[in-house]
């Protein structure tokens, strides 16, 4: 329920070294809702992706990638089918569910959440499950009800994005051949299938680092002075390498 604006402040520090492109994913900021007949998919939310930021980009240009939450898992999966121009990948808590193993604690907790979502009475009694999951208990109640409205209106593709999370087909094993630099970062009081995601998949990522900061899973939002500052010296320590 975020936009490209999170990353303004990250976007500042970079610019005098990178030229960096924000992408709002499907259905938020001013991307519009997606128009797709049958199963959403991170492929089709990749391909959204790609097309956003060809008219930006020379034929095969390659590019670094730099994502949180389902954006998070968006460029992973677009790490994952585009190796070749994918130069590295910085991620906090990407919310990749689907590399999970099905018996992993983890792995129940989200599918709980999931269900208790989509079982819900009402679209912002939905939202309220969501948002309170990620930022504890009490956050939705505390928001001023014009907030309220504005994240309950966007609810509808959160269910899309759970839907895409959990049929993505690929599995840990998936990624051994992933060689390119990979900034895996993760919050101190994150829930727990984020914090376990982001464990096992820096340790199933050949060239990964793993990094944990202050605050929980909206820290490039609530601590960005923690976390962008290790975004801007890893993608700087990467451009270098390449």
């Amino acid at each position: 329920m975020s936009s490209r604006a999170q990353w303004a402040e990250l976007t500042a520090q970079l610019e005098t070294q990178f030229r960096c492109i924000a992408v709002d994913l499907q259905g938020y900021g001013k991307s519009p809702f997606p128009d797709v007949d049958g199963p959403y998919t991170l492929a089709h939310e990749t391909d959204a992706v790609n097309a956003a930021i060809a008219a930006r980009l020379e034929p095969g240009e390659p590019f670094h990638l730099v994502g949180h939450s389902y954006g998070g898992a968006t460029a992973l999966r677009l790490a994952r089918t585009m190796r070749t121009r994918v130069l590295s990948l910085a991620v906090f808590e990407p919310v990749a569910f689907h590399l999970l193993p099905a018996s992993d604690v983890a792995r129940r907790e989200i599918e709980s959440v999931v269900a208790g979502i989509q079982a819900a009475a009402s679209e912002r009694e939905a939202t309220r499950q969501f948002l309170n999951y990620w930022n504890g208990a009490g956050a939705f109640e505390a928001m001023p009800s014009a907030l309220q409205d504005k994240f309950t209106a966007q609810i509808g593709k959160v269910k899309l994005d759970f839907q895409a999370l959990l049929g993505e087909p690929a599995a840990l094993a998936d990624l051994a051949g992933m060689e390119l630099p990979v900034l895996v970062m993760s919050g101190q009081h994150s829930p727990l299938s984020t914090r376990r995601l982001a464990e096992q998949l820096a340790a199933a990522l050949p060239n990964a680092s793993a990094s944990q900061t202050k605050g929980g899973h909206m820290a490039p939002i609530t601590h960005g002075a923690a976390v962008n500052p290790l975004i801007a010296a890893f993608l700087v320590g990467a451009e270098v390498d390449a």
